[in-house]
């Protein structure tokens, strides 16, 4: 087994990484202080084809797999994880499902503009009465004519407030449950009856906004059915499922910026007539800090090879996922400690990750739902 990145992909990593530590960490402070991404990030990062990572290349994108795309998520997490938020929610869940699932008409009609970062994409499934019970979902969208009209809310949906595109999972036939459920291709700052709700307040990932959505009577052309009708569900299970492998990717490379800053701030402090890296204490923290790194990237990478090949990934994208968050949970504490009482200061990046990393144990599947699916699999 060849456990080494491809040279193309390597230089892929390289140079995400490289914009992320040389062009998007100088300005964290500013985008943490407004909550915002300065706009000329942003179309740097569509010149670098991050808003098409995951979109073939005949519309304009990168069309990287799954162990490209990855590798790209890696590097965007060694720098300000709200930025990473925006591409990864718009490359991942927001943009597979029509990549997969679309028509030639549909992937001619979004996915270039999609590929530019022009038109932001979002995926809209969670709901007041629905978050780790998706199935409780409660928006309905009932066919008249040429349309389907929808009702419901949505809420936490990253990229709502920026999004040209959003991927919205509605009951079409409540008799059947789950099984009654539909995808549509939504777009929320032009269509009738689609209201974005106040900008969420979140303890970190500034920058990387989320918002309710609201349907009031909202009429989605029938041309915006996303799949077959009565299937939403099932392939909204499938994006997640491949999204978790990019988490698991993003948290890898927080983890290993957080030992790099620990390692170096190890180095060059002070105490007792010496540097902290010679006491054995924090050398233990940062060995298990490398573990951490080392075996999440094992796993993303084992994880995405399956995907690439098509082999079902279901159990395995959550021991992915659940591995490497709880894993950059201890890592981001333990930079604290390193750091001491200036790991603990607005000014560290430090004290940012420990904010930042927190959100990734809860969305798109908490660690507690990651562990029902890796037990349910094994039973079945």
């Amino acid at each position: 087994m060849n456990f080494n990145l491809p040279e193309d992909l390597r230089e892929v990593q390289a140079t995400v990484r490289d914009f992320m530590l040389s062009r998007v960490e100088p300005r964290a402070h500013e985008i943490e202080e407004s909550n915002s991404i300065p706009p000329e990030l942003l179309r740097e990062a569509a010149g670098l084809g991050l808003f098409g990572l995951s979109i073939p290349e005949e519309y304009g994108g990168v069309g990287l797999g799954a162990l490209g795309r990855c590798a790209a998520y890696e590097a965007l997490g060694m720098g300000h994880m709200g930025f990473g938020g925006v591409i990864s929610a718009h490359a991942s869940i927001g943009t597979s499902g029509l990549v997969k699932l679309g028509t030639p008409e549909q992937k001619a009609r979004f996915l270039p503009r999609m590929a530019t970062g022009e038109c932001v994409a979002g995926f809209a499934i969670t709901e007041p009465s629905s978050g780790s019970d998706a199935a409780n979902i409660r928006t309905r969208a009932e066919k008249k004519g040429d349309v389907y009209v929808l009702n419901g809310t949505k809420h936490y949906i990253s990229n709502a407030p920026i999004a040209g595109l959003l991927t919205v999972i509605a009951i079409t036939d409540p008799s059947q449950g789950t099984r009654g459920m539909s995808a549509f291709l939504v777009e929320p700052q032009t269509t009738p009856g689609v209201t974005i709700g106040k900008i969420d307040e979140k303890m970190g990932q500034k920058g990387a906004l989320s918002a309710e959505v609201i349907f009031q009577d909202a009429e989605i052309p029938a041309a915006n059915l996303l799949g077959p009708e009565h299937l939403g569900y099932r392939e909204a299970l499938g994006i997640l499922t491949n999204g978790r492998v990019g988490i698991a990717a993003r948290s890898t490379g927080a983890m290993q910026r957080l030992l790099d800053l620990s390692v170096a701030h190890a180095r060059a402090r002070e105490q007792f007539g010496k540097p902290i890296a010679e006491f054995q204490a924090v050398q233990f923290m940062l060995a298990e800090m490398e573990i951490a790194v080392q075996t999440s990237r094992v796993l993303w990478q084992k994880v995405a090879w399956m995907v690439d090949e098509g082999q079902d990934v279901r159990r395995m994208a959550s021991v992915a996922k659940y591995h490497a968050t709880e894993a950059l949970s201890q890592v981001a504490d333990r930079a604290v400690q390193v750091a001491g009482g200036m790991g603990y200061m607005k000014d560290s990046p430090v004290e940012r990750y420990y904010r930042d990393q927190r959100l990734l144990r809860i969305y798109e599947g908490t660690s507690e739902i990651q562990k029902i699916i890796i037990a349910g699999d094994l039973l079945r």
